[in-house]
């Protein structure tokens, strides 16, 4: 379909195979996608999805051979972080510039239009962000921003620049960096990029309705079960240079100070004899 994203789309999920709510939205969108899932959890899966040519089945030796950033490897709970790195060398298998990943729980996507969040009924806003960082040679990753950070009467810009992006990435393949961490992997893959020097690009004009953690039965419920401080820790070992522990609302928080890059790196514009994919410029009452 011509509205449809040009770079192919995954999922990774796990016991979640009779919520599936961002398959069921892209379904709804008729927009094509891929869901990961474990071994284990195949036929479960193809009973509820139906169409198995939707289904892609985790290498499990991914697992193996994560950078979890602690000591306990495979004895905890692992995250989805190895099934990101495996859909990573899979859309580079096939010869893919970009791919999308998204997390299982969104349960639409919308497009701004003069503080109204519209629900979108096609993939016409994945393209047009490609469209948007197919302009620029530095920028590795981009998203929409959650729906419950745009009150009603709140201005936003069209996209905050340098920033950590969440739960709905478009990634360039051939970056030097990969998914890594057990817990807070966006913000951690986030970080490598920024403070490699390179950009990303958080969209406020396009936003997805994910689901609070938790409330979805499933996905990596069996970590952060855990609590708050752990994960917290463990991206302010990471990047200590950027994040603080701080405690609010009777548990504990990682705070990320992303305003030093936003003057730092600059966005860097592609030329003619770059070969430009041809794109449009975002409008701000593009509708749904």
């Amino acid at each position: 379909m011509i509205n449809n994203p040009r770079y192919p789309l995954f999922i990774p999920s796990k016991g979640r195979y009779k919520t599936n709510l961002t398959a069921r939205y892209l379904d709804y969108m008729q927009v094509p996608y891929r869901l990961v899932v474990e071994p284990q959890e195949y036929d479960l899966y193809l009973e509820n999805i139906i169409d198995k040519n939707k289904l892609l089945v985790l290498d499990m030796s991914y697992k193996d051979n994560y950078d979890y950033c602690d000591e306990f490897g495979t004895t905890k709970g692992t995250g989805s972080g190895p099934a990101r790195n495996f859909i990573w060398d899979t859309a580079v298998k096939e010869g893919h510039k970009y791919h999308w990943i998204m997390d299982d729980n969104i349960m639409s996507f919308r497009i701004l239009n003069n503080n109204a969040k519209i629900k979108v009924k096609n993939g016409k806003l994945f393209k047009l962000m490609e469209d948007f960082i197919l302009r620029y040679k530095n920028v590795y990753m981009a998203g929409p921003h959650y729906t419950f950070f745009h009150p009603r009467k709140l201005k936003r810009p069209p996209f905050f620049l340098n920033s950590r992006v969440y739960s709905c990435n478009i990634i360039r393949n051939d970056i030097p960096f990969r998914w890594r961490g057990r817990y807070n992997e966006d913000t951690i893959l986030s970080l490598d990029i920024l403070k490699a020097g390179h950009c990303t690009i958080l969209f406020n004009m396009f936003l997805q309705e994910k689901s609070t953690t938790m409330t979805v039965k499933g996905g990596n419920e069996e970590i952060y079960a855990e609590g708050t401080l752990e994960k917290s820790r463990m991206l302010c070992r990471e990047h200590p240079d950027h994040s603080t522990l701080t405690r609010k609302y009777n548990r504990w928080h990682h705070h990320v100070n992303y305003k030093v890059f936003e003057q730092k790196n600059k966005l860097v514009r592609k030329y003619a004899k770059d070969k430009i994919e041809k794109s449009v410029e975002l409008n701000l009452t593009v509708k749904g």
